[in-house]
């Protein structure tokens, strides 16, 4: 099959609105050796979306163009903005340039950088970002009226421990000798041996620690069992005037923590219930701290006993200044969540 063939297969289907990952997985599905490469249809794809009908590559001069003009800096940026994922190569069969001057429009006149694009946690509507800077504002208000203090907060979550470590992959690196080969750390398995801990914790210290049973799920009755009350126990025995009076409750938004049952225990406890915004792991405690904080400094274990033993040890040794630094944290990411309007902000907290 010709390359005319594929180029007319990709303008037509670009004119009936199909874009063009699809248009290069049913070239690779009827021609799997002869089908172009996936930039190779972004290219024609592009060029027949502004408009090119000829399926005929364009004439070209014998030398790449050298020169920089206003209007050759315009065609790149307007390439750029249509594709930020464009490569150079593409650029150079788009514009007929040479990677050289390529590289000063890009760098010198746009003052543009090519840097990975970062992940976040969901996909937020703008209701969900309305939601996160509404509740954000509204938690923020209390504590810096005075009418809420820090010190009353009590939060917590559930996260999978393992037996097995694997630590972050700028922690693995270590040191070889001319041509020998880089060390290996083995792929944690699809099976291998997890389990689910309960953590809650104040400004001033962890408050509870414990274990699901293998076998065993959360749900919003478990979820009052075998964590609120002996949450509750704990809170009355370290707090025998007050008990639960005045303490303010954070967990996240998971089904067992919003069902009705968990909620008229809470309140029937004295609690009172902090409103959390919907997908935001980076607004809780736990989650953008604890968790992370107890697994890099965890060792492989062979036995659940002695992870239970490292994991009660490492949190009963963090340091006080370290708690109070990280509810101080929380707020200012409450003020980072307003302030991008409710976007995720964890690449501005990476930047400092």
């Amino acid at each position: 099959m010709q390359k005319s063939n594929f180029r007319f297969y990709i303008r037509v289907r670009q004119s009936l609105g199909v874009g063009a990952k699809t248009i290069h997985d049913e070239l690779k599905s009827f021609a799997p050796r002869l089908a172009p490469s996936y930039s190779t249809v972004k290219l024609w794809y592009r060029k027949f979306k502004r408009g090119q009908k000829t399926v005929d590559d364009n004439a070209r001069s014998g030398r790449p163009i050298t020169q920089t003009t206003q209007n050759i800096i315009e065609i790149i940026s307007k390439l750029i903005e249509e594709d930020p994922y464009i490569t150079y190569d593409e650029l150079e069969a788009e514009s007929l340039l040479c990677r050289t001057t390529l590289h000063r429009i890009i760098h010198k006149h746009l003052k543009l950088r090519k840097i990975t694009s970062r992940w976040v946690p969901y996909n937020l509507t703008q209701k969900n970002k309305d939601d996160r800077v509404r509740i954000c504002q509204e938690n923020l208000d209390k504590f810096e009226s005075g009418k809420w203090r820090l010190y009353d907060v009590l939060t917590g979550d559930e996260s999978w421990f393992y037996l097995k470590q694997i630590k972050r992959k700028q922690s693995n690196k270590s040191w070889i000798k001319p041509g020998q080969s880089p060390r290996t750390i083995v792929r944690r398995g699809r099976f291998d041996a997890k389990f689910m801990y309960t953590i809650f914790l104040k400004r001033s210290g962890i408050m509870h620690v414990s274990r699901l049973e293998k076998g065993k799920t959360i749900n919003h009755e478990s979820y009052i069992k075998e964590t609120l009350k002996p949450l509750v126990k704990v809170i009355k025995f370290k707090r025998p005037q007050s008990g639960c009076k005045n303490l303010k409750f954070h967990h996240d938004n998971a089904k067992p923590h919003v069902h009705q049952d968990v909620i008229d225990f809470l309140e029937a406890h004295d609690l009172i219930i902090m409103d959390h915004p919907p997908y935001s792991p980076d607004l809780a405690v736990c989650d953008f701290w604890l968790f992370d904080y107890i697994k890099q400094r965890l060792s492989d274990h062979t036995s659940v006993e002695s992870l239970d033993i490292e994991i009660t040890k490492i949190v009963s040794e963090i340091p006080k200044y370290e708690l109070e630094k990280t509810f101080d944290m929380w707020l200012e990411r409450m003020r980072l969540c307003i302030k991008f309007k409710g976007d995720y902000f964890e690449h501005e907290i990476n930047k400092s």
